[in-house]
């Protein structure tokens, strides 16, 4: 519908209850996502189709570039409601728009409760999920650098323990293992000495051989597990921060295209109300 009707200066006719700010700073706020929506297409569209990271894959439950296309489509749908809606000053849309969120939003904060709720089923599955990465370790190189990377910042080896990299056909530490690097371990475990600046590849050679504590002198023995739940204990506060950032903009357009709907509708008794009182006598 027409925001503002055009009459005489100083006419009811030039009053409008939609107010251009609101109109607009929602039209921008959702041309920014939008943009950001087709964005994250593109970077799914990529790896799905370019990379054929099979292997990577196979250690996770989800197709990571799969999910990214459907949430960056669910998005651009979402987000073009809310561009049209604004702009157009069409309800319905800003209904679609505003009721999206709000279920998002619920569905966020319900996933966040039931994931501290079952912590322990989460931990577990997380689990499952580092073990296949180890056994497909050697099969994806982006894989591989992913845990290297992982490992390295996080200062682990493993899931639960150093051990678990038996779980790889090059790593086992089976006698009939033909590999030069059985019963040995990435060289991201490995504790880096002051002084190395090149890595040495060869460092966790044979460590799952040797006693714990001698190993624990070159490697770092404990899990990726651990580590993880303790990094997320000591930095509750920024993924509580990283958490609200998320939130931030749900509400925010929640917000400011129920006032938008509002206006419009109180723009709309406004029209309804001086046809309604306004007659012609020469009509």
């Amino acid at each position: 519908m027409e925001g503002r009707r055009r009459g005489a200066p100083g006419s009811d006719e030039d009053f409008s209850f939609v107010s251009p700010v609101v109109k607009y700073l929602l039209f921008f706020f959702n041309f920014i996502f939008w943009v950001i929506s087709l964005v994250m297409v593109a970077i799914g569209v990529y790896a799905r189709v370019v990379k054929h990271a099979e292997a990577a894959l196979a250690c996770l439950s989800v197709d990571p570039a799969m999910m990214l296309m459907v949430v960056g489509i669910l998005m651009f749908i979402i987000t073009f409601c809310g561009c049209v809606g604004s702009l157009r000053e069409n309800i319905c849309l800003l209904h679609t728009f505003c009721i999206s969120l709000t279920v998002i939003f619920i569905i966020q904060l319900a996933a966040g409760i039931l994931g501290f709720i079952f912590s322990d089923k989460a931990r577990h599955k997380v689990t499952e999920m580092i073990n296949n990465a180890i056994v497909h370790y050697r099969d994806d190189a982006d894989l591989e650098n992913l845990i290297n990377y992982g490992q390295t910042e996080f200062g682990c080896c493993g899931g639960a323990t150093y051990t678990d990299w038996s779980q790889n056909i090059y790593f086992n530490c089976s006698q009939s293992n033909p590999s030069r690097e059985r019963c040995s371990v990435p060289f991201s475990c490995c504790i880096p000495s002051r002084n190395q600046v090149v890595p040495n590849t060869m460092c966790g050679q044979g460590m799952q051989n040797v006693e714990y504590n001698e190993a624990g002198n070159h490697i770092h023995t404990n899990g990726c597990i651990d580590r993880m739940v303790d990094w997320i204990h000591n930095n509750l506060f920024i993924l509580g921060g990283i958490a609200l950032g998320l939130a931030i903009p749900q509400l925010v357009g929640m917000v400011l295209s129920q006032i938008l709907i509002n206006q419009i509708n109180d723009q709309i008794k406004l029209q309804n109300y001086n046809l309604k009182h306004t007659s012609d006598p020469w009509s």
